[in-house]
């Protein structure tokens, strides 16, 4: 029986053995595609946050309860729309008394305007003296300041009771922090409501001194108008937003606790589908890398500081590469050196795998793998960019 046993062992062991040798025969199997060339946009991406283009905190410019109001939280308003009234019985009576005394002022200044005359002409029958004319005419002085002293009060008066009631300073949306009937509305400290347009909106994300540097370098290289790249966002949802937007406002100077410069895109938002404080992705593209080599970056290996890929030699057995990475595209790496169109690159197996090892090569597209130029516009954590971008 020991002798069987033995005798079965051995033939397994014969067995395995030519397996393995004949599995080294046939080749490790691996998948590999062709490494492609073509004129490649490059991308970059950063975190942002939709703001609204103009908001206006609206405030009484008088005191006092209010006791009227035309609008509800979240209405759409047009410039010039009344939106809240202020008590404006004070006001009411401080017009009266300022017409009154404006009045009185008026009537003082004529009847010293009446003695004036008459002074004047006694003088020159030379009833009086020169100085009492001149003590007239000073008194006539007097009341014509104190009458336009008294019509700038009534005037003041008659603008408070017209600030009794508050318009809308601009088309927009209201926010719902509007305050109620009742509530005391101090001037010029109280917050009635704030204001702010819709339609259009700005994305506002911040770039790196050396992201700001590499966009104004193209611009200038292609019509000396500074930085003027192609922009887009992706919302939270994943979801590509259909209208294009440009930059129109940048910071002058960079941050000086992130060293980062804050920039503004526009964007029309003809169906208000963007709101303020919604986060996206701002992605600014415009330059073209002319018959860039690509290869998907799942394919790239890194030791040592230095980058390889194994190729599928012309004999074919497995070859690394040495290569200098570009800028990434998608699932792409753009290649710099080290590698031809004419290559073929291993995508998958290239765990443990040696060079000069013979391969079984499966060829497959970038579609079989997956692989897109553009960049993954999954659903993303609003949470996490918010996060990010207040670390930067």
């Amino acid at each position: 029986m020991i002798g069987i046993s033995l005798a079965i062992s051995s033939s397994f062991i014969v067995a395995g053995c030519g397996q393995n040798k004949q599995q080294q025969q046939q080749g490790t199997q691996v998948k590999a595609m062709q490494v492609i060339q073509q004129d490649t946009p490059l991308t970059s991406e950063f975190a942002g946050q939709i703001v609204g283009k103009d908001e206006v905190k609206v405030q009484s410019k008088v005191s006092g309860n209010v006791v009227d109001k035309y609008v509800t939280g979240g209405q759409y308003v047009e410039a010039g729309q009344p939106l809240y009234k202020i008590d404006s019985r004070q006001y009411e009576s401080a017009v009266l008394q300022a017409q009154a005394n404006l009045s009185q002022s008026q009537a003082t200044l004529s009847n010293a305007v009446t003695d004036l005359g008459r002074y004047q002409q006694l003088l020159s029958a030379q009833a009086i003296s020169e100085q009492t004319v001149a003590n007239q005419q000073a008194n006539v002085n007097a009341y014509s300041a104190a009458a336009a002293a008294n019509d700038a009060l009534l005037r003041k008066a008659q603008q408070d009771l017209a600030d009794t009631v508050i318009y809308a300073p601009m088309s927009g949306q209201l926010s719902v922090d509007d305050v109620a009937v009742g509530t005391f509305a101090a001037a010029g400290s109280t917050n009635l409501v704030t204001i702010g347009s819709s339609n259009p909106v700005f994305a506002q994300f911040s770039i790196s001194e050396s992201d700001y540097l590499k966009f104004s370098n193209y611009a200038a290289s292609q019509n000396g108008n500074g930085m003027s790249p192609t922009v887009s966002i992706t919302l939270s949802d994943g979801t590509q937003y259909p209208i294009e937007g440009k930059i129109v406002q940048t910071d002058r100077a960079l941050s000086s606790n992130t060293g980062t410069l804050t920039v503004k895109a526009l964007f029309d938002n003809p169906d208000g589908l963007l709101l303020p404080g919604m986060f996206a992705r701002i992605r600014l593209s415009g330059e073209i890398v002319p018959n860039a080599i690509l290869v998907p970056q799942r394919a790239v290996q890194q030791l040592l500081g230095k980058s390889f890929v194994m190729v599928v030699g012309e004999d074919g057995k497995s070859e690394a590469r040495t290569v200098t990475l570009g800028d990434k595209v998608g699932s792409y790496y753009i290649i710099k050196d080290g590698l031809t169109a004419a290559d073929v690159v291993v995508v998958e197996g290239l765990s443990n795998l040696q060079e000069g090892i013979t391969l079984a090569v499966t060829m497959v597209t970038p579609d079989d793998m997956g692989f897109s130029l553009t960049t993954d516009n999954s659903k993303f954590d609003a949470n996490e960019i918010a996060t990010s971008d207040s670390n930067k």
